[in-house]
């Protein structure tokens, strides 16, 4: 059993939990994510971390009630217990295990959409705590829908909020900003990592290719089971077939299907569309456990 120490809700649908998890909280990297169960019958949810402390042995996620589970999840209170909270799982974002020196040569620029910016966080105070500091994009349709904005100013030098409707920050979608920031602003960058929306994550890419910038997108919109045993994140990345929550859930952007990847979460929405895609995708349409070799 794992308790809920903490709870905050941060719009008309997100909320925020801190959870006891020592074991998982002295081992996660940013990048991973954990599956929450909230009893025994209840559905398996993989959630990105959004932070972790070691010392306390907690672990923060963010999540939006778009389901019958995560609306339930929303009923559980402080001092409430989830029945299974598993992790780490997934790899962790590449520069974790690369050479410091080789990281701190690099300029990064992160691109945060909805929900997609609780797992930048854990990515931008990795690279604060290791002396690089990071410009980032949030961005949401509206201002009540900007989470974590304080939480960022912590971390990054250069915070950009942007919003479609222009009720807050700048007007316009994240690609107007990272446009504003290399044509206007001259800014070079190494290394772009986007995580949002599929169809935000689609765009960056598009624009970050024109500038032959690499771009890092984490595809866990698209995981379900967590396993990969589902058959749902089932994406391919250049010519090869991946699955996000086995492989990844971080991949080069500019080698991801998306219009693929999106078709197919379209059809896994119904019964009918998980038998044709099993039917079509014979024995790569499972991902396996991940630890089968």
């Amino acid at each position: 059993m794992y308790k809920i120490v903490k709870k905050a809700q941060l719009t008309e649908t997100i909320f925020q939990m801190e959870v006891e998890a020592p074991r998982i909280a002295k081992a996660c990297k940013p990048g991973q994510f954990i599956i929450v169960k909230i009893d025994e019958k209840g559905e398996r949810i993989p959630l990105t971390i959004c932070d972790f402390d070691a010392e306390k042995g907690t672990i923060t996620i963010v999540f939006m009630a778009i389901g019958a589970s995560t609306y339930k999840m929303t009923s559980l209170k402080e001092g409430d217990y989830f029945r299974d909270f598993t992790g780490p799982l997934g790899m962790p974002s590449e520069f974790c295990d690369e050479p410091l020196e080789e990281v701190k040569k690099r300029k990064y620029l992160f691109v945060a959409g909805g929900v997609g910016t609780a797992p930048v966080l854990p990515q931008i105070k990795w690279l604060h705590n290791h002396g690089i500091d990071a410009d980032v994009i949030i961005g949401a349709k509206t201002k009540d829908l900007v989470i974590l904005e304080d939480e960022f100013k912590k971390y990054s030098g250069n915070l950009y909020i942007t919003t479609d409707d222009g009720s807050y920050g700048r007007s316009g979608m994240v690609t107007d900003t990272i446009k504003y920031l290399i044509e206007e602003e001259g800014k070079n960058y190494d290394v772009c990592v986007a995580i949002g929306p599929m169809i935000m994550m689609k765009f960056v890419c598009l624009m970050t290719k024109n500038y032959d910038l690499h771009t890092i997108v984490s595809l866990n919109p698209i995981m379900v089971d967590g396993t990969g045993m589902c058959g749902a994140c089932r994406v391919t990345v250049g010519d090869e077939v991946k699955f996000a929550c086995v492989d990844g859930p971080e991949f080069d952007g500019h080698l991801v299907d998306f219009d693929q990847a999106m078709k197919r979460q379209t059809l896994y929405k119904t019964e009918e569309g998980r038998a044709y895609l099993a039917a079509k995708e014979g024995d790569t349409h499972h991902g396996g456990c991940g630890q089968c070799n």
